[in-house]
């Protein structure tokens, strides 16, 4: 799963993402790429990997997909019904242990607002859930409700592209 990528992967995805983003805006090799990654509204690889199983384990938590009991502590298992936090259960071996879905997807929950984990829809959830993430990748990046910044300076097919966030 996707708990268990490798560094060696993580690496070549990143790579993907970089050519994919230099390609589109006819970045040269020296150009910086993280520019190019906010215009696009691109998560980072290790934000986009926490994306997916927080979207997993919210349509687990809300009947939406199909997941084996012993893969995730369901909601018999939440610390609290009032908070909407799951259990991590104990790690055995430290090196593959904590990669299992298992224990990854309530430490990746467990991190998120509770804004986020109680959305009603998953529409809403995910519309959260990237905007919060996306801070998190581009930390220095002001992220009003009408944020343009860098784009403009770039362009995307002979346009410029403007981003909006929730």
């Amino acid at each position: 799963m996707l708990t268990a990528v490798l560094a060696r992967q993580a690496a070549a995805a990143v790579g993907v993402e970089t050519a994919a983003a230099r390609l589109i805006y006819q970045l040269r090799s020296s150009d910086h790429i993280t520019d190019a990654l906010v215009c696009l509204h691109w998560l980072r690889i290790p934000e986009r990997i926490e994306y997916k199983i927080a979207l997993l384990t919210y349509k687990v938590m809300n009947g939406m997909a199909f997941v084996r009991v012993a893969d995730l502590p369901g909601r018999r298992a939440l610390c609290s019904a009032v908070t909407n936090r799951l259990t991590v259960p104990a790690v055995k071996l430290s090196t593959m242990g904590s990669r299992a879905f298992s224990v990854s997807s309530p430490q990746t929950w467990n991190q998120l607002p509770e804004e986020i984990t109680s959305a009603t829809s998953l529409s809403t959830f995910q519309r959260h859930l990237k905007t919060f993430l996306f801070r998190k990748s581009f930390p220095d990046i002001i992220a009003d409700r009408h944020f343009s910044g860098p784009c403009g300076n770039l362009n995307y097919l002979g346009h410029s592209k403007k981003i909006m966030l929730d």
